[in-house]
C-alpha cells in the first residue's frame, strides 16, 4: 500500500523589500511565540505540531520495513563504544579529576580522588538525566579551593542552562538556583564568586553578573551589558588563572574585557575597545600579554606582546609571525613554556617555546600524512606536561602526555573499539579537485582496502565550509558503518573553511559564498573522473550550515547525487536574515551579509538561499532533521523546505522530515540515544541504494 505523503497547506505570505516581493507559502509554519516554545515546547500551536507530528509519523512508515536493520545497525555502532569508558585523570593540586560512564550509561558521571587514590563522586548526571527527555550538560567545574562544584543543565535542548552549585564538603546542594544563562561561567580565585552570562529574550548572550555564595540573599551584580544585537558576550580564564575574560565578538571583530580573578569585585578593565574586523584572544605570563591577532592585516594571525599595564592596540609589539601559507590557531601559555597550534598547507601543528635559554621552539613531529590534532589547557600553568589528542581517519584518538622538557611523549589513553578495529584494512588519502577558477581543493578520503576503485563503489561526500570552521581529517567509529559496505568516505575541504589558511575562509563568504557550493561540486566531480565513484551514485551529507551546502547544490546539480541527508540544515537564508530578532541574525550579518540594509546582498543571498532557489526538477531521496527547541537553526526553516521540495519534485523519489520533538540543534543528547539517529541515517542510505533486505522484501 503507497503510504500517504504530508501535504503542507498552502497560505501565500507576501513580504517586500529592495522592491522585491516574495511570497511564502509555508511561513505558517513558524510559531510567532518562538520564543516562549523553546523554554516551554508544549505551548507550540497546534496546527504547527499536527504538521510536524504528521511528518514524523510518515518518516516512521516509511522506514518501518528496514526496524530489524536500523537495529542491527545500532548494535553494530554501540559494540564500537567502550562501555565503561573513561576521561584521562587530569591533575589540579591535590586532586585527579576525571569522568567515567557506568556499563549501559547515557551520561558520565564526575569524579575526583587525592593522592592515596581516594575516590569521590561528585555529580551523577546519567541519574540527573533519567528524570528528563532531553539532557545536557553545558559547563561542570570545581572552584579553585576544590570545595565546591558548579555546573548548569539545559533539558529542553534549547540552551537556556540553569546553574547549580553543590558543597563538597558536605554533598549538599545550595537552595539558590540561576536560570535561563548560557552554558558556561568562571569562578574567582576566592572559590566564593562566580561569574556568568544570561540570555536576552531573543536568546543572545548580553549581560554577564557576578554571583556571591554565602552571603544575604542579593541580587546579583551586573557586571557587563553588551547593546549590539550583533555581537555574543562569553566568559573564560587566562592559563594563569590570574585574569577573568568578557569576551565580546560577533565572526570578524573581539572586544575584552578583564577582571582581576584574585580581586573579583574590582571593576572590568577593556583591554583594547572593539575595532572593526580586527580579532584577538589574550593570555598572561610574567609581566605581559600575549595577543594573538589579525591586527596589521596580518589574515593567517601573528602573536604580540604588550605590558600587564598598557593594554592598547598602540602598545603591542610583534613577537612572532608565521609563514605565509601557516595559519596561527592560538597558543597555550604555561609558566615556562609557550605551546603554539598552527595549520599549515591544511595540516595543523604542535609547535613548543621554552622560555629560558637560546629561545628555540621546536615541533612535535607524527608520522601519518594526514591527521587531526588538539591541545588541552588542563588546570595546572605550573607545570612541564603539555597534553594533546591524536587521530587520524583511520587512527582512533590517541591522547598524549608530553613532557616539554625531555621532549618525551607517554600515551595516556587509546579509544577502544571493543568489536575490533585494524587501521591496516583502511586506506586514507589526500587528492584535490581544481575549480574552474584554478583553486586546488582538499579531499580527505577513507575506504576499505578491498574496496573497488573502478567507478562502482557508492560514496558519502560530507561538507560544510562556513565561519572558517576546518573539518577534521579525524576518527569516526560510526562512519566505519558505511565503509565497510563498501562506501568511500569524502570530506571536502571547501571554501569557507580555514583549512589553507584565512584567505580560504574569506574565499567562501559574503559575496563569495557561491564557491563553497561550486567548489563542492568541483569534489563530487573529481570523485567521479578518478573512478572513486560515478555519478547518480553519490550521497552527500552537511549539518547546519553545512546544511545550506546540500540545499544549494542540489538546485544546482541534483541529478550527481543518489541520496542527501541535511541535518538541522539552514536553508531558508534570506529570510532568516531579514529578521534581526533571531538569535544568530545580526551575529551572522559578517557572514553572509545584511539583506534589510544592502539590496547587493539581498540579491546575492536570494540568488542561492535553498528554498528561495528549489524548482521543479527531480531531486534525489532526501533525509532531513530537525529539532523543535533549536535556537540555532529554528524548526521550521528545514520543515518549510521540505514542504516546498515536494510541492516542486518532478520524481518519486522520498523525501523525509524528522522532526526531535524533544531536542534543539544538537540532536539526542544520550551518547546511546544519539546512535539511534546515526541508525537512522545510514539505513536511510542503504535503502536508497537498495543495499538492505527489507522486513518486506
Amino acid at each position: 500500500m503507497k503510504l500517504k505523503t504530508p501535504i503542507a497547506p498552502k497560505n501565500p505570505h507576501t513580504s517586500t523589500l529592495h522592491d522585491d516581493t516574495r511570497v511564502d507559502e509555508y511561513a505558517w509554519l513558524r510559531d510567532d511565540n518562538w520564543q516562549s516554545v523553546m523554554q516551554s515546547p508544549t505551548l507550540l500551536q497546534p496546527d504547527i505540531r499536527a504538521y510536524l507530528e504528521s511528518e514524523n509519523a510518515y518518516t516512521e512508515a516509511c522506514m518501518q520495513d528496514t526496524d530489524c536493520y536500523q537495529t542491527l545497525l545500532y548494535e553494530e555502532m554501540k559494540a564500537r563504544i567502550k562501555d565503561d569508558d573513561a576521561s584521562v585523570p587530569c591533575r589540579d593540586g591535590e586532586y585527579y579529576y576525571y569522568q567515567r560512564y557506568a556499563p549501559g550509561a547515557q551520561h558520565a558521571c564526575y569524579y575526583r580522588r587525592d593522592a592515596n587514590g581516594c575516590e569521590q563522586l561528585l555529580l551523577d548526571a546519567d541519574l540527573l538525566a533519567k528524570q528528563h527527555d532531553y539532557f545536557d550538560i553545558g559547563e561542570c567545574e570545581h572552584s579553585p579551593d576544590h570545595r565546591y562544584l558548579a555546573y548548569c543543565t539545559d533539558t529542553k535542548g534549547s540552551e537556556f542552562y540553569t546553574l547549580y552549585i553543590i558543597d563538597l564538603s558536605t554533598a549538599t546542594q545550595h537552595p539558590q538556583t540561576i536560570d535561563n544563562i548560557q552554558g558556561n561561567f568562571v569562578w574567582a580565585m576566592d572559590s566564593r564568586t562566580l561569574f556568568y552570562t544570561t540570555l536576552d529574550e531573543n536568546h543572545r548572550p548580553d549581560k554577564v553578573y557576578r554571583h556571591q555564595l554565602d552571603t544575604t540573599p542579593e541580587p546579583d551584580q551586573l557586571i557587563y551589558q553588551e547593546h549590539d544585537a550583533g555581537f555574543f558576550v562569553g566568559l573564560d580564564r587566562t592559563e594563569s588563572n590570574r585574569y577573568i575574560l568578557i569576551a565580546v565578538h560577533d565572526h570578524t571583530t573581539t572586544e575584552i574585557h578583564t577582571i582581576d580573578a584574585y580581586h573579583p569585585c574590582s571593576a572590568a578593565h577593556c583591554f583594547q575597545p572593539r575595532l572593526t574586523d580586527i580579532e584577538y584572544s589574550i593570555s598572561d605570563r610574567e609581566q605581559l600579554w600575549y595577543i594573538t591577532t589579525n591586527k596589521d592585516s596580518c589574515k593567517n594571525f601573528k602573536l604580540m606582546t604588550a605590558p600587564l599595564d598598557a593594554t592598547a592596540a598602540d602598545n603591542w609589539q610583534d613577537l612572532y609571525l608565521p609563514e605565509s601559507q601557516c595559519l596561527l590557531r592560538g597558543i597555550l601559555l604555561f609558566k615556562d613554556y609557550m605551546v603554539r597550534l598552527e595549520r599549515i598547507h591544511g595540516l595543523p601543528k604542535i609547535t613548543v617555546l621554552q622560555f629560558a635559554g637560546q629561545q628555540q621552539d621546536y615541533t612535535i613531529a607524527f608520522d601519518e600524512e594526514a591527521y587531526e590534532l588538539d591541545i588541552d589547557g588542563g588546570f595546572e600553568f605550573d607545570t612541564e606536561c603539555l597534553r594533546f589528542s591524536y587521530t587520524s581517519m583511520t587512527t582512533p584518538t590517541q591522547i598524549f602526555d608530553f613532557n616539554m622538557s625531555t621532549r618525551t611523549r607517554q600515551l595516556r589513553k587509546q579509544q577502544e573499539i571493543p568489536s575490533g578495529h585494524n587501521s591496516t584494512d583502511y586506506i586514507t588519502q589526500r587528492i584535490f579537485a581544481k575549480t574552474k577558477d584554478g583553486s586546488k581543493i582538499p579531499i580527505s578520503l577513507l575506504y576499505r582496502k578491498d574496496t573497488p576503485l573502478d567507478g562502482r563503489a557508492p560514496c558519502l561526500l560530507y561538507g560544510y565550509g562556513s565561519y572558517g570552521a576546518s573539518m577534521p581529517a579525524s576518527f569516526s567509529s560510526t562512519r566505519l558503518s558505511l565503509v565497510e559496505r563498501g562506501f568511500v568516505y569524502a570530506i571536502a575541504h571547501v571554501r569557507g573553511g580555514m583549512e589553507l589558511g584565512y584567505d580560504w575562509y574569506t574565499a567562501g563568504k559574503l559575496k563569495h559564498k557561491k564557491n563553497t557550493f561550486s567548489d563542492f561540486i568541483a569534489v563530487a566531480e573529481t570523485l567521479i573522473d578518478q573512478r572513486y565513484t560515478c555519478a547518480g551514485n553519490i550521497t552527500i551529507h552537511g549539518g547546519s550550515a553545512g546544511g545550506m551546502l546540500i540545499g544549494a547544490v542540489l538546485n544546482l546539480r541534483a541529478e550527481l547525487f543518489k541520496c542527501a541527508i541535511a541535518d538541522v540544515p539552514f536553508v531558508d537564508v534570506l529570510t532568516t536574515m531579514c529578521d534581526a530578532s533571531l538569535p544568530l541574525t545580526p551575529p551572522e550579518w559578517p557572514e553572509w551579509g545584511n539583506p534589510l540594509e544592502e539590496s547587493s546582498a539581498y540579491a546575492y543571498i536570494k540568488s542561492y538561499s535553498p528554498y528561495d532557489n528549489v524548482h521543479a526538477q527531480a531531486y534525489p531521496h532526501i533525509l532531513v532533521t530537525a529539532g523543535l527547541t533549536d535556537p540555532r537553526v529554528t524548526y521550521w526553516e528545514p520543515a518549510k523546505w521540505v514542504a516546498r521540495l515536494r510541492a516542486s519534485k518532478t520524481d518519486d523519489n522520498t523525501i523525509l522530515l524528522k522532526t526531535n520533538m524533544e531536542a534543539g540543534h544538537g540532536g539526542a543528547s544520550g551518547r546511546f540515544d544519539s546512535l539511534k539517529e546515526m541508525a537512522l541515517m545510514v539505513a536511510f542510505i542503504l535503502k536508497s541504494y537498495d543495499m538492505i533486505a527489507t522486513e518486506d522484501g
